[in-house]
């Protein structure tokens, strides 16, 4: 994490906007708008592309994907443009909180992967293609959206280390930590070998 050299005001005020984009749930949104149900009612329940992706639609869970990976661009960008890289990063892990705990959904959102890619993209564009190819590879490979996500979140500090993006190591075990502790049940299926892999309704 960078020195925090914003004042308290500012870091607040960028933490809320990053909070209110990642709230915006865009997996329901385009489930409802696309005619393809309540997602709360498929598969896990989860309002994120992977369970999109159930309803056999492709179109409308990569449109999720790219919505949730968008909605945690946009504040990172704007609060470095205007603050500063405290701020950015502050912004960030606050998208990513709204995306797990929206408001609007009684603090039951996604477990944050699009996002969390999202993040890493806007961070630093290499470390967001390491961690993107992190989870493509694991994917294809395992066909587990969630062991990729634990593979690709518990590696980007890592990956931050060997590019060269040390000030975001603290961000990314934040990060990971958190996204480890939204995929728990994922882990406990994935030892018990009954977690359900990409593309099965």
């Amino acid at each position: 994490m960078p020195f925090l050299i914003s004042d308290p005001t500012t870091l607040m005020i960028w933490a809320v906007i990053g909070y209110f984009f990642g709230s915006i749930p865009f997996g329901m949104i385009v489930a409802r708008t696309m005619n393809l149900g309540n997602l709360r009612d498929i598969g896990s329940g989860n309002i994120g592309a992977t369970n999109v992706l159930r309803t056999g639609n492709k179109t409308a869970a990569a449109l999720t994907l790219l919505l949730d990976a968008g909605k945690a661009i946009v504040p990172l960008l704007l609060a470095r443009h205007f603050a500063g890289e405290d701020a950015a990063q502050l912004a960030a892990l606050a998208t990513f909180l709204g995306h797990c705990f929206p408001v609007w959904l009684k603090f039951k959102g996604g477990k944050g992967v699009a996002t969390l890619i999202g993040i890493y993209l806007a961070l630093y564009f290499p470390l967001g293609l390491a961690v993107c190819a992190t989870w493509l590879v694991c994917a294809l490979i395992s066909r587990y959206s969630s062991l990729s996500a634990l593979l690709a979140a518990g590696l980007a500090p890592i990956w931050m280390a060997v590019l060269g993006a040390g000030s975001g190591i603290v961000l990314g075990f934040a990060l990971g930590a958190l996204t480890y502790a939204r995929h728990w049940q994922n882990i406990g299926r994935l030892r018990a070998g009954t977690e359900t892999k990409i593309g099965q309704k």
